[in-house]
């Protein structure tokens, strides 16, 4: 029922890994793994088994290995094509290098390769992509907020609503982005393809607007962030 959804998936891999290492020394960040599967095998599982199956990795750090590793995505039943960065351009820079390969029509997804979220609802994240394309007010971008861990205390955004914003608007509950979120390629408009640019600054100008939306997942969510966390998660997936 789904397939008839047409989604592109980008997944962010380019980044160095810094608190990782010494692991990410000789591995980049998305290939270490949880339960002997990469953290980036598991997304392409997830995304594959809901029908989407339109990825596009980026990567910079020991990129060649991420390609070795995944291939074509025939293993997991999907069409992989990679968008290389000879220096990692941040989220944004990555997301409008690799524009012109997710060809989306209006909405694609993204996840962060160094998340680990079994279980992600795909089949929810399709029915709010159906939901956004009916929304006369357009958004330009959905995300998936969780409460706030341990090593985030602060949180990022504020959730009201379902409108996600940058400033407390009364007795809104402050979350953390989960680094999974569903965009409007015009949210990239203007950029630069091949400059380096974050995405907190265009998703704030977008809640200024008005124009972003968004939802408390209260699924298993986890940034792999330390050799201690990748540890944890290990022992508990055994």
């Amino acid at each position: 029922m789904h397939q008839t959804i047409s989604l592109p998936c980008f997944i962010l891999a380019a980044g160095r890994g810094e608190r990782m290492r010494p692991l990410t020394d000789s591995v980049p960040k998305p290939l270490l793994t949880i339960g002997n599967k990469s953290l980036l095998a598991w997304h392409l599982e997830a995304l594959s088994k809901a029908g989407l199956k339109q990825v596009v990795i980026n990567h910079a750090w020991l990129g060649e290995m991420i390609e070795r590793s995944l291939g074509s995505g025939e293993q997991f039943n999907a069409a992989i094509t990679y968008s290389p960065e000879k220096t990692a351009l941040e989220t944004a820079g990555g997301i409008v290098k690799a524009l012109p390969l997710l060809a989306p029509l209006d909405y694609f997804l993204v996840i962060n390769g160094d998340v680990f979220t079994p279980d992600l609802p795909l089949h929810n994240i399709l029915e709010t992509v159906s939901r956004l394309r009916n929304d006369p007010e357009k958004p330009l971008a959905h995300l998936l907020l969780v409460p706030n861990p341990s090593q985030h205390p602060q949180g990022d955004f504020y959730l009201q609503n379902s409108k996600v914003m940058n400033v407390n608007p009364g007795q809104s509950e402050r979350l953390t982005f989960s680094g999974i979120g569903i965009y409007h390629k015009d949210l990239f408009q203007g950029l630069q393809v091949g400059s380096p640019s974050k995405l907190a600054p265009l998703l704030i100008t977008a809640m200024e607007q008005n124009r972003v939306t968004g939802e408390k997942y209260l699924g298993p969510w986890h940034d792999v962030g330390t050799p201690q966390r990748l540890q944890e998660l290990n022992a508990a997936y055994e």
